[in-house]
Order: structure tokens, then C-alpha cells, then sequence
């Protein structure tokens, strides 16, 4: 994770249009973690992550920043929203179920790095134990002439495994039997969580037995491949890096908190929205959480709060949840030239996407640039009529463009098809134009 402040918005660029503010507060705190763990121990304590609350409407790009994230980062990361928190115990979720699912994502991010510095290793047991079936080992006591023999076609063996020429040939593996019965669910609170985690360790004792099945060595490969992988991982050292992980460069990314804020001066107060508040205080704050693989401390993890705040204020919010997001930023509302860059000159844009989509069925999709900014010339005229839904609204309106040509595109294998304006227009100017159909409609 050691990137420059400008090589994080330089990446953040390629995927979303605009938003600098957004982007450089976002940069300057994954950089300040990496700059605490380079001090000393006395100190980084001391240094507390600065929680960030973003906020504009929906579709300018704040969920995107979260998912772009997640892909650029070697930390834990984890979204939740917070309506999901609503009503616990009814239709919602423990709020310390958060910090169990950063536990999970940690233990499998480490996991994955653990497997690839050993992958020549696991490599290696997998095809000796497809060797093994091939070649069985000579019994104790073998003549001098039948070990040479052995040997010589054992690497003979070896020689066709690792080129391929046997991936097609059938063998017999034993496989460990899996038991039908797992459960398993990490929004339980600890104490379920430990009970869940005993049944499991009780139904999986009791049977020790092993299946055997006839595959092709390639897929054998694959199905050894997870046994041998858990048989030579340091389980243990997994489990204490995933925590120290977790707890010193975790970050969450809670969606829709305006959902849960709830102002004393609002004339729709509903008192589950401060309790989930008042229950998320203390793992903002920094506490202590038990998870299955361990005690986890919050006080490091940084969160990253997001909402439109259209009927609430981030100022009807418990003031000790405010206190605790001292970095706001605002996301901006998107324009139509905002629109037609997030087209053009985003990585794997929509359009890109859509050609690729009918590129499958042998059809060749063009788009004029008149075409394009008429997309989002008439996105942020549906935008403006209905509900502002940003850039989710270029989704609408291009699938409402190219639905019928999508629909026959198995018939029009071979052909270029170019959307231009006029099609567009004639797709889509009668419902934006109509407020009633628009909000239906788009």
C-alpha cells in the first residue's frame, strides 16, 4: 500500500470523472496510514485515524470510490450500509458484525498472499500425490534392478505431468468427505457466533472418512490443489497477521448513514435510528470486539461514512457520532459534460462495455459523438424532471436506446450498426420531454 497521495487519485481518475476533493481526502488518509506505521510503537498509538463523511447525491460517485478501493488496496475492506443495522433483532443486523466481516475479508486476503509466496510449494505436493497414483513406491527390500526402473519411469512420469501430456488421463484420488451440514453466518452476535462455530467443528468430526473419485488429472490438479494448500499453510500466522491487519490498516465503508439520522427538531424521529447510532458510537470510538479468530481493537480501523442527506442533515446525527467524522467532504452533482467524460474517457465505460456485450454476437456497435452527448444531454434532463439519480441515470437511458438491437442482435451477425443523435432522440426525446412517462419510464 506504499502509493503517493497522487497515485491514488491518479488511479481514482481513470475510474471516476471529478469528485478532486472526494479523491484527495480519500488519498491524503490511506497515505497518513501508511506514514503511522512507520513510526515508532509509543506513537502510533497516539495517532488516531481521521474518519471521513462523504456526501452528495446518489450516483456521483461515492460507492464507486469505495469499490475502486477495494480493488486497488492490499488492506481490508469491507461496505456495509447502515439501514441494514435497523430494527436489530427484527429484520436487522449486530452492529459488531462489521468488524467480523473485516476479520473474514483480512484472514482471506491474507490467505491469498500467504498461498501465492508458497505456490511452488503447493505446486509441488500436488503433483507428487499425482505421481504417487501413477507411479506407486516400490515395496521395502526392492531389487537394485527395479528401483532403477522405478526411477527412470517416475521421471519419465514427472517429465509428461509438468509438460501436460497426461492432463486428459483418468486416476483415482482420495478426497476428504465433506459433511452436508455447514452453517455459517457472521452477522451472529459472539456468543451464537461460538456456538455456530462448535456445531460446525462437531458435525465435521464426525466423519473422518475420504471419498475416492475417478477425474482427468487436470481437474485433479484443481481439487488437490485446496488440501495441499491447507496442509502447508501456517494457519496460526495467518490468524495474527489477519488481526494486526485488520486493526492497524482495516477500513469500512458505511453507506446510507443518512438512513439512521434521526435530529431532535426531526418530525419523523424513529428511535431505532439512534439506537443503531448510539450502538455504532463505540466501534467508531474504538472498543474491543471478539471475533472467532480473536479480540480485534477498532480504535485504528478508519471509516469512511457516505449519504445523500436529502431529507436529513448530517447535523441530526448524535453530536458524539459527528465529533467522530472531523473530515466532510462534498461530492458534487454531475452536469451534462460531467456525463459524457464518465462515457468517453472512464476506463471500461458503459459504452466500452455494450460493444464488447454485442461484439459476442459478431455485431459491430459504433457511437457518433453527437450520439454521445445526447445521452447526456437528455440523462440530465431526465434527472432534472424525476429524481436525480446521477450517473445510474446513463444506464437508463442507453438501455432504453439499444434494447431492440440487443434484442435481434443474434440476426444481425456481421453488421455495423451506428447509434447516432437522430436515433437517440428518437428513442428517448417524447419520454424525457413528458414528466409523468419520465418518471415511470427513466
Amino acid at each position: 500500500m506504499n502509493l503517493t497521495p497522487k497515485q491514488i487519485v491518479k488511479y481514482l481518475d481513470d475510474y471516476i470523472i471529478g469528485q478532486n476533493d472526494a479523491k484527495k481526502t480519500i488519498a491524503l488518509a490511506l497515505r497518513n496510514r501508511y506514514r503511522r506505521m512507520q513510526l515508532d510503537k509509543e506513537l502510533q498509538e497516539e495517532i488516531m485515524p481521521k474518519n471521513i463523511l462523504m456526501i452528495g447525491n446518489t450516483g456521483v460517485g461515492k460507492t464507486e470510490i469505495a469499490r475502486r478501493l477495494t480493488k486497488m488496496m492490499s488492506l481490508p475492506f469491507v461496505k456495509v450500509e447502515a439501514s441494514k443495522y435497523t430494527e436489530v433483532g427484527f429484520v436487522g443486523r449486530d452492529v459488531e458484525s462489521m468488524i467480523r466481516d473485516l476479520v473474514y475479508e483480512s484472514i482471506s486476503l491474507v490467505t491469498k498472499e500467504y498461498e501465492h509466496k508458497i505456490q511452488d510449494n503447493i505446486e509441488d505436493e500436488v503433483n507428487r500425490q499425482i505421481i504417487e497414483k501413477l507411479v506407486p513406491p516400490l515395496p521395502k527390500g526392492a531389487t537394485d534392478s527395479a528401483q532403477e526402473s522405478f526411477i527412470k519411469t517416475f521421471n519419465t512420469m514427472e517429465k509428461k505431468l509438468l509438460s501436460g501430456d497426461l492432463d486428459e488421463r483418468k486416476i483415482e484420488i482420495e478426497l476428504p468427505k465433506k459433511t452436508k451440514v455447514e452453517i455459517i453466518d457472521s452477522n451472529l452476535p459472539m456468543d451464537m457466533s461460538s456456538v455456530q462455530e462448535s456445531l460446525n467443528n462437531m458435525l465435521g468430526g464426525l466423519n473422518k472418512e475420504t471419498i475416492k473419485k475417478e477425474v482427468k488429472i487436470k481437474d485433479a490438479k484443481k481439487l488437490l490443489r485446496s488440501e495441499a494448500s491447507d496442509k502447508l499453510l501456517d494457519h496460526e500466522s495467518i490468524k495474527l497477521e489477519a488481526l494486526k491487519r485488520a486493526e492497524n490498516g482495516g477500513i469500512i465503508f458505511l453507506d446510507e448513514i443518512d438512513k439512521i439520522a434521526s435530529g431532535k427538531n426531526n418530525q419523523n424521529q424513529d428511535p431505532s435510528k439512534e439506537g443503531v447510532q448510539r450502538d455504532l458510537l463505540p466501534i467508531v470510538e474504538g472498543s474491543t470486539v471478539h471475533t472467532k479468530y480473536g479480540q480485534v481493537k477498532t480504535d485504528h480501523v478508519l471509516f469512511i461514512a457516505a449519504g445523500a442527506f436529502h431529507v436529513s442533515k448530517p447535523s441530526d446525527l448524535l453530536p458524539e457520532l459527528q465529533g467522530r467524522f472531523p473530515l466532510r467532504v462534498e461530492l458534487s452533482a454531475l452536469d451534462e459534460d460531467a456525463l459524457y467524460q464518465i462515457l468517453t474517457n472512464t476506463k471500461n465505460s458503459l459504452l466500452r462495455q455494450y460493444i464488447a456485450l454485442l461484439d459476442v454476437e459478431g455485431v459491430t456497435l459504433k457511437f457518433d459523438d453527437d450520439a454521445i452527448h445526447a445521452f447526456a444531454h437528455l440523462a440530465v434532463g431526465a434527472n432534472e424532471k424525476a429524481e436525480d439519480i446521477g450517473a445510474r441515470r446513463l444506464h437508463t437511458v442507453i438501455e432504453k436506446v439499444l434494447e431492440d438491437i440487443s434484442f435481434d442482435a443474434d440476426e444481425k451477425s456481421g453488421e455495423t450498426i451506428t447509434i447516432t443523435k437522430e436515433l437517440v432522440y428518437e428513442k428517448l426525446e417524447d419520454i424525457v420531454e413528458d414528466e409523468d412517462t419520465a418518471r415511470y419510464i427513466l
